[in-house]
């Protein structure tokens, strides 16, 4: 059977009803823009609810973010995993950016659809972005070795969260070499499946390490 919107509610009961309701609509909003600007595989988007929106709440599963907290989102895309994030935690505040300004224009689209008033989305690089933040985020971008080096100045260390401020990765696969290459300290490993059952998510893990 196909995914729904219905495993987001089985797998986060508390939302409220505009919560419910910002996440039904993803459905319609990225089959629309995805007809105008490929953000998401064409086979993929039947999948949607477990490939993109499951699997970007998976950090939720991990970290609750506060209140008040700010979060960078590097090579959102088109805005996974901020989008999802910034719903669950609508008084945390989010910015997304990419280097492709198309995938951009989806995620201002998208976020002003939905009435999201904590995202700001900006066609930009990592290192270009302005101040710190409490947490990044991401989806595979790159190596974790290329990776770090391009938010190292933008974390703020320290925080009041159940985790220190850092960084919170989304990766797939054998990470052993690459977590050895990239030579950080206090890494976890995270496993998907701890969270959600579905076979897709058997080998990705949530990889965190804190700012360093």
């Amino acid at each position: 059977m196909k995914p729904s919107v219905q495993d987001i509610f089985r797998h986060f009961p508390n939302l409220t009803e505009a919560q419910k309701n910002q996440f039904e609509a993803l459905d319609e909003l990225y089959r629309f823009w995805n007809a105008q600007i490929n953000v998401v595989s064409r086979k993929d988007i039947d999948m949607l609810y477990e490939h993109h929106v499951l699997h970007s709440l998976s950090i939720a599963k991990v970290l609750e973010f506060l209140p008040g907290e700010t979060v960078l989102d590097v090579g959102t895309g088109g805005g996974f995993p901020g989008i999802p994030l910034a719903i669950l935690f609508p008084e945390t505040s989010f910015h997304l950016v990419d280097s492709i300004g198309k995938k951009i224009k989806v995620v201002q689209e998208v976020a002003q659809a939905l009435g999201l008033k904590n995202i700001e989305a900006s066609h930009m690089r990592a290192e270009e972005v302005k101040g710190t933040v409490d947490f990044v985020i991401s989806r595979a971008v790159t190596q974790l070795k290329d990776f770090y080096p391009w938010v190292r100045a933008k974390l703020r260390k320290g925080g009041k969260n159940t985790l220190a401020n850092g960084v919170l990765y989304l990766k797939g696969g054998d990470l052993t070499e690459e977590l050895a290459a990239a030579k950080l300290k206090g890494v976890q490993q995270f496993a998907i499946t701890k969270y959600f059952p579905q076979d897709f998510f058997l080998t990705k893990y949530v990889v965190y390490f804190e700012a360093q």
